[in-house]
């Protein structure tokens, strides 16, 4: 890993004001911890820092720091805040290392390639784990580890045990067996299929059949009473006798007929 100069200058007032008054210049507030120097507060040229940060393709390098009236000493950036919205950096902590210490620090890994599972099996990449704990000297710390995917079918993942590392400077701490990135089955054809049977099994048509069932049922019951009702109705109107019709006016009566009797005059 190589290093880099960057100047910076100290400063003796910390807080949110004062640290918006050095970001309005131009400058961004920052911390330097040391093992062997004390804590320090620091500004940084925002342009020089940005242009550092361009030129590597990870945050993991060795800064000559140089501040005006200290002895220049050897720091590795351990965090970079920036701002959500603009992501212009706002703050940077720094440590300070000696170069024949050896120091534990997380590696950013990159993935290369394109799975076959995800190409041309329809599945899902999942990058579970960005980054590997190793411990070495900080002439020895990798910028980066690069994991190749291409060949990785459903079902398949790479651990850190895959990945590679010169073991006669760098000693991986994370555990071997620690999935990086596995190639899974579609999720939504894995989601949508039990929801699709619940809704089947939910719906409402068993409970309308059987609805319809009693409606149908009812219906039968009741044209069949209503057919019951007019055989009663019919067997009772046969029981009866006809009542004799009126003869009609002048006409004589029938034979066997009695006539009817007419009034007595007194």
């Amino acid at each position: 890993m190589k290093a880099v100069v960057l100047k910076a200058e100290p400063r003796t007032l910390k807080g949110k004001q004062p640290a918006g008054r050095i970001r309005r210049g131009g400058n961004v507030p920052g911390i330097v911890y040391g093992t062997e120097h004390a804590t320090q507060l620091i500004q940084l040229n925002e342009h020089d820092l940005v242009q550092f940060l361009k030129g590597h393709t990870s945050e993991q390098f060795i800064l000559d720091l140089e501040v005006t009236g200290s002895q220049a000493c050897k720091a590795l950036i351990k965090e970079i805040q920036r701002h959500p919205v603009s992501h212009r950096i706002i703050h940077v902590d720094l440590n300070a290392i000696s170069m024949t210490r050896k120091l534990r620090i997380e590696v950013p890994i990159r993935l290369t390639g394109e799975p076959v599972g995800v190409a041309q099996q329809g599945g899902v990449l999942d990058h579970m784990v960005r980054a590997v704990l190793v411990e070495c000297l900080p002439t020895d710390i990798p910028e980066l580890f690069v994991l190749d995917v291409a060949n990785l079918n459903i079902g398949d993942r790479l651990t850190v045990a895959d990945v590679k590392v010169d073991k006669s400077k760098v000693t991986v701490l994370s555990a071997a067996d620690l999935a990086i990135v596995a190639v899974a089955a579609p999720r939504a054809e894995e989601e949508v299929a039990p929801v699709a049977a619940e809704g089947a099994a939910a719906e409402p048509e068993v409970i309308t059949a059987k609805k319809e069932e009693g409606e149908e049922g009812a219906a039968a019951e009741g044209a069949a009473g209503k057919e019951a009702g007019k055989k009663e109705a019919g067997a009772k109107d046969a029981g009866k006798a006809p009542a004799a019709a009126a003869p009609a006016a002048g006409a004589k009566p029938a034979a066997g007929a009695k006539a009817a009797e007419a009034p007595k005059k007194k």
